[in-house]
């Protein structure tokens, strides 16, 4: 895990003296993502510079140094992340006569590139990426994603030198750097609490779509020719369309040893690591699952860390010492005090440099701030829930879609026209307005997927609150709906489109990382991904329950009563903070002077939400935890 950097400006505005102080600023942003070293490659003919800070995980030696150079001479790469069957990849390569320096992934995958062509090493390789390839031959810059998203890279053409960056902080330290804020994509944050790729926050600044690589030619730069578009090498879209249409007919007692095969396998390629290895442990379905068969693979207790909060209905820790015990765990748990909570806030802007809402962000920083003090690798339950119809949202979705289905989309848009949400009228409000905002929102959708997506948004008319009523970008097109699918495997397909590498890995990624702690998600194993993917509903879900192939597969390790209890999530009381200890923090940045002055959102209609949220005539605290986010993250980046 590390982080990568650099830009590609053919006869631009630097010359060759100045490269490497340019690239130098860059990589030195993202020193937390690699605090072990630091090194620059530069072609000043070229124009190319590439940076790359390393946290040493595999082949901990100078022969694992990044930027790195093929055997043959014509490449060069910077990699963040990991190719967990490197091993297997270097066997064949050995086997064609290629001989290696060191032990590490990313020489391997060089390997690869040089002698089976990029996509065809893309295809084999197994893992969480994000690198970038300089084609000395061809003078060609590549930028190239893992499957699922795991590792971020954003890029953008500023003036004539196109940047590249893990994250926004390294392409902000670039001489050319011009920062505008895209106010369709703050309408976007706004409606979902997350930018979904492949948007960011400024104009002109884009994150690479997991499953794709870019290709930006030398020249193309010189004759100012926009960017071409990334070409996919793997699509989520086509391996569920394709589990739609041909679901696997087995018993379920052989689909649930299939998957365990395939967790093994996954969970065996991710536990290799020189430094020493852990995981997360919640004591839910997901992390308990990873955390057993880890610790079936191991000669010797596996580390595994949880947070505790005092109060219960937030604290899982008693529920994770439990499966521990029960498993044999070297277990880690800290009690965390409201103080010690709400001290990570200040830290939020610059930890995710673009705003970022989903608020559990603070107790993963806390559990990877625990775990860094122990491990340098720590692996996780992340997207059992994607995968295997985990969130109890489905189910609600489902059962209300059904119902408002059935009333005519002329009659149901009526009430979008009398009653528009952002002006509802005296007997909506109280505790309850959160909810008929959003409900007034649903009934007004053409299809369920527009349903769905009102159902999980935070803002049913966010463009409102951005000035001049700016509508949110687009997240999904009619392309993207499954053919035949049912709508639980949609929603599924949904989440895993743009929750999923957009809120949830990017929470994991920015926290980990923010503590040089590398994350590993086994469930994303993209062959576990494809398995999911042709499951029949039947052995996802019983009756109202999701997750059933899963508990069939950690009942085998773990006793039921210690994980059976209702869901809980890794959330924090943000309704209580907003009108207790944060209320002078909010009041200070939703000041309506600071946002007329800014003149980006709508102060007063702002303002009227939070009144309203403080004197405790409604619960409105997702929306306005997001516009805090943004002012706070506003505060710290002014351009």
């Amino acid at each position: 895990m590390c982080g990568i950097c650099g830009f590609l400006d053919p006869g631009g505005m630097l010359s060759g003296n100045d490269l490497l102080p340019a690239v130098r600023g860059m990589t030195s942003a993202i020193a937390h993502r690699g605090p072990d070293e630091e090194r620059f490659w530069c072609d000043p003919e070229r124009g190319i510079a590439l940076g790359h800070r390393r946290l040493s995980i595999i082949d901990l030696t100078p022969t694992g140094r990044q930027p790195m150079e093929s055997f043959c001479g014509r490449y060069v790469i910077v990699l963040n992340g990991e190719i967990y069957n490197f091993r297997d990849i270097r066997k064949n390569l050995e086997e064609q006569g290629v001989s290696f320096k060191g032990t590490s992934d990313t020489e391997v995958l060089l390997a690869a590139i040089s002698l089976w062509g990029l996509e065809k090493a893309l295809e084999r390789s197994v893992g969480m990426f994000a690198f970038a390839l300089w084609d000395k031959r061809e003078c060609l810059l590549t930028l190239a994603r893992d499957r699922m998203g795991e590792k971020p890279l954003y890029y953008g053409k500023m003036g004539s030198s196109f940047l590249f960056g893990s994250e926004l902080k390294a392409m902000k330290a670039h001489p050319s750097w011009q920062g505008t804020i895209h106010r369709e994509s703050l309408s976007l944050f706004l409606r979902h609490n997350y930018i979904s790729a492949p948007y960011s926050i400024y104009e002109g600044v884009f994150k690479l779509l997991p499953g794709t690589y870019l290709q930006i030619p030398g020249n193309s730069l010189q004759r100012g020719e926009p960017l071409p578009e990334s070409r996919r090498y793997w699509s989520l879209y086509e391996k569920m369309a394709e589990g739609v249409a041909h679901p696997v007919c087995e018993s379920e007692e052989k689909l649930a040893i299939r998957l365990e095969d395939l967790l093994r396998e996954s969970i065996r390629g991710q536990m290799i690591s020189d430094v020493p290895l852990g995981a997360f442990l919640s004591g839910g379905i997901d992390s308990s699952t990873v955390v057993a068969l880890m610790q079936s693979l191991s000669s010797r207790p596996v580390k595994t860390f949880t947070i505790g909060f005092h109060e219960d209905a937030y604290n899982e820790a008693e529920h994770a010492k439990a499966v521990a015990r029960h498993l044999g765990t070297d277990h880690t748990e800290l009690y965390i005090t409201p103080l010690e909570t709400l001290g990570v806030i200040p830290k939020l802007p610059t930890l995710y440099d673009e705003p970022f809402g989903d608020s559990s962000q603070i107790p993963t920083f806390l559990v990877s701030q625990l775990a860094r003090q122990h491990v340098t690798v720590s692996l996780s339950g992340d997207a059992g829930d994607e995968l295997f119809a985990g969130y109890g949202r489905y189910v609600v979705a489902r059962a209300l879609w059904q119902k408002v289905s059935k009333v005519p989309l002329g009659v149901r848009k009526k009430f979008g026209v009398f009653f528009p949400s952002c002006k509802m009228p005296f007997f909506c409000r109280g505790k309850r307005a959160r909810r008929i905002e959003k409900m007034l929102s649903m009934l007004q959708c053409d299809s369920r997927e527009a349903f769905y997506g009102a159902f999980v948004s935070h803002c049913a008319d966010s463009s409102f609150y951005v000035c001049g009523n700016v509508d949110p970008l687009p997240i999904f097109s009619k392309e993207q709906i499954l053919p035949g699918a049912d709508f639980i495997a949609q929603m599924q397909y949904m989440d895993m489109m743009s929750y999923l590498p957009d809120d949830i890995l990017v929470k994991v990624d920015r926290a980990a990382m923010g503590v040089s702690l590398e994350s590993r998600a086994p469930f994303l194993d993209h062959r576990i991904v494809e398995f999911a993917s042709g499951l029949p509903l039947s052995s996802k879900m019983d009756t109202q329950k999701g997750k059933k192939i899963l508990r069939n597969v950690l009942y085998k390790h773990i006793p039921a009563d210690l994980i059976e209890r209702p869901k809980r999530g890794f959330s924090v009381p943000l309704e209580e903070w907003l009108r207790g200890p944060l209320r002078e923090w909010g009041c200070d940045l939703l000041n309506p002077s600071i946002m007329l002055r800014d003149g980006l959102l709508n102060a007063q209609a702002v303002r009227k939400k939070w009144d309203d949220h403080i004197s405790g005539r409604a619960n409105f605290d997702g929306f306005l935890w997001n516009v805090l986010m943004f002012q706070a993250w506003r505060e710290k980046n002014p351009n």
